[in-house]
């Protein structure tokens, strides 16, 4: 066990005085893009939430099952020596007993294990005269096992799809001699086959969060969630872990692993870290990351907590099945939720968005279908940067829209746990006659010029994105994060000064939102369905060509897809 500090550092049972040494797991840096290690202080804090009874128990048995750098481990292991003193006040057989019989765990990969073990053990090899405990296999009892993962076949008997478990494709699997992110634990080699009996009694950890090699978010499915899932099977009295908050109101393939999460009565603590960067300096985890506490016994509501730069600045206890299919991540934000939220569905703007592709699949972000100048019977279209010319015959649904008034949001924004959010790109109003690409979701259509300003309007309002921020917490848009906002009278016009006389709130919840939403204006194009700002000139003008649109990076955000 080793652990430094500005003082003192502890060697497997020793100790002795030192110059401050920076502790080599605060700066080790992620070896991949699903291998993100664990600072100590964000281990100790993830430990904290325990409750302080476990460290004075020598018959618990602890797992990780996803080991990066060893860091939860051996704050595990430096605790116990520390609460386990009475029980055994010989050093020497204290660590003897909790290296060999209390702490387990499975490498993600084989250099893991050696970082593991030199952390937990002072040495890679277990068996080694310098191990701080000897074991009779040099992996000790913090082995990397090798795993495969159930690819279907076809009848060449060659993998002929993702694997079954996690998803992984099929080009993942590159031999025995490279990564192949069949992670032991969740393709059923950990525990193995000679510790099918052994109980575990808690399990920590910080799983691997995707699947993929293109860097995070790239080309990448989640699989933290079947961690969470598989240790949850194995009924220990508790778990903590630590994975991304995306779960909380999205993710790819995440709806029935958050349904079962928010009906879990057993989650004691959450607390939500949503700056980026908080949690692990240089790691852009879109969302944020949360760590919770799940105890066996615990049958009731969850005490929610978020923090900020290393500091708890909210805490409430509150049942989180409340959020209507989501998690309100913000404890100020939930009563405002409930004064603005309307009751039904209908009565918000979900009916009123468009899908992705609003119209046709084949108008992609980047279509190169268009001409740059119109031609007889042309139609415009609107790309996030310019405008082009296609033929009506190429708009495939919602034709009807084109002759209509209409709002465009862009289907990126932010709400990626800054603390000031603009939530939503800048609506712009159209008159009839003109189209869009999929940078943009069509927002609502009208019959009338007055609506469509009014609604544009209505949706810069800082109020309104603050009620979408509640169920955004990565860049895209889909039409189901405006299940907290109504549907109003849009003959009038609407301001952040009115709504808060509407929904009466109070002077404390109107500053809250005003400070956590960026002012926003609309782009108003009423008498043309060509908005100036695409036009050469313009403020969103790029020449086609110059430049990506904004939204192809959506393309491979694909973790927050549905």
């Amino acid at each position: 066990m080793s652990t430094t500090d500005s003082k003192i550092t502890t060697i497997g049972v020793g100790t002795v005085r030192t110059h401050h040494i920076p502790d080599i797991l605060d700066v080790i840096a992620a070896l991949s893009s699903d291998a993100i290690p664990t600072p100590p202080l964000l281990a100790r804090a993830l430990l904290d939430l325990l409750p302080i009874d476990v460290w004075s128990n020598p018959d618990y048995r602890w797992l990780d099952p996803a080991t990066k750098s060893g860091s939860i481990l051996r704050e595990v292991a430096r605790r116990l020596m520390e609460g386990l003193a009475k029980w055994e006040p010989d050093p020497q057989a204290r660590a003897q007993h909790i290296l060999k019989n209390m702490l387990f765990g499975a490498a993600i990969t084989q250099v893991h294990g050696e970082m593991t073990r030199r952390s937990v053990y002072v040495s890679r090899d277990a068996a080694g005269a310098h191990s701080a405990v000897l074991f009779d296999d040099p992996q000790g009892n913090l082995p990397f096992i090798q795993a495969e993962h159930d690819y279907p076949t076809n009848r060449d008997g060659r993998a002929s799809g993702p694997c079954r478990i996690c998803g992984a494709p099929v080009r993942l699997e590159r031999g025995s001699t490279r990564e192949n992110y069949a992670y032991a634990f969740i393709h059923g080699a950990y525990p193995t086959e000679e510790m099918k009996d052994m109980k575990f009694d808690v399990i920590v950890g910080n799983p691997p969060y995707q699947i993929g090699t293109g860097g995070f978010g790239a080309s990448a499915s989640p699989v933290y969630q079947l961690f969470v899932d598989h240790a949850i099977n194995l009924n220990p009295k508790y778990l903590v872990m630590i994975i991304p908050s995306r779960w909380f109101t999205g993710g790819k393939g995440l709806d029935d692993f958050r349904a079962r999460m928010i009906a879990d009565r057993h989650i004691v603590k959450i607390v939500d870290n949503p700056k980026l960067f908080d949690c692990f300096p240089g790691v852009e985890i879109k969302g944020g990351v949360n760590y919770f506490l799940w105890d066996r016994d615990h049958d009731g509501d969850c005490e929610f907590s978020t923090r900020i730069d290393g500091t708890i600045i909210s805490t409430t206890t509150r049942d989180l099945r409340v959020g209507h299919g989501v998690i309100i991540r913000d404890n100020l934000a939930q009563s405002i939720v409930e004064k603005c939220r309307p009751e039904k569905v209908e009565d918000s703007l979900v009916p009123r968005f468009s899908m992705r592709a609003p119209f046709g699949q084949s108008l992609e972000t980047n279509f190169s279908g268009a001409a740059d100048v119109p031609f007889e019977g042309s139609l415009p279209l609107i790309f996030g940067s310019h405008i082009g010319y296609i033929r009506p015959d190429q708009i495939e649904k919602n034709a009807a829209w084109v002759k209509k008034w209409k709002v465009l949001v862009p289907v990126a924004g932010d709400g990626h746990g800054r603390e000031v959010s603009y939530v939503l790109g800048e609506p712009i109003a159209l008159a009839p006659g003109s189209a869009c690409t999929q940078t943009y979701l069509v927002a609502g259509v009208f019959d009338t010029k007055t609506e469509a300003r009014n609604y544009a309007d209505f949706l810069t309002t800082k109020l309104v994105r603050f009620l979408v921020l509640q169920r955004k917490s990565t860049q895209h848009l889909r039409s189901d994060r405006l299940r907290f906002v109504p549907m109003l009278d849009m003959q009038r016009q609407w301001t952040d000064e009115n709504l808060f006389d509407h929904f009466g709130l109070t002077q404390a919840e109107r500053d809250y939102v005003e400070s956590s939403i960026h002012p926003r204006e609309a782009i108003l194009s009423l008498d043309s369905p060509i908005p100036p700002s695409h036009l050469p000139g313009g403020s969103k003008y790029r020449a086609p060509g110059t430049e990506r649109d904004a939204t192809e990076a959506l393309d491979t955000d694909v973790e927050d897809e549905e």
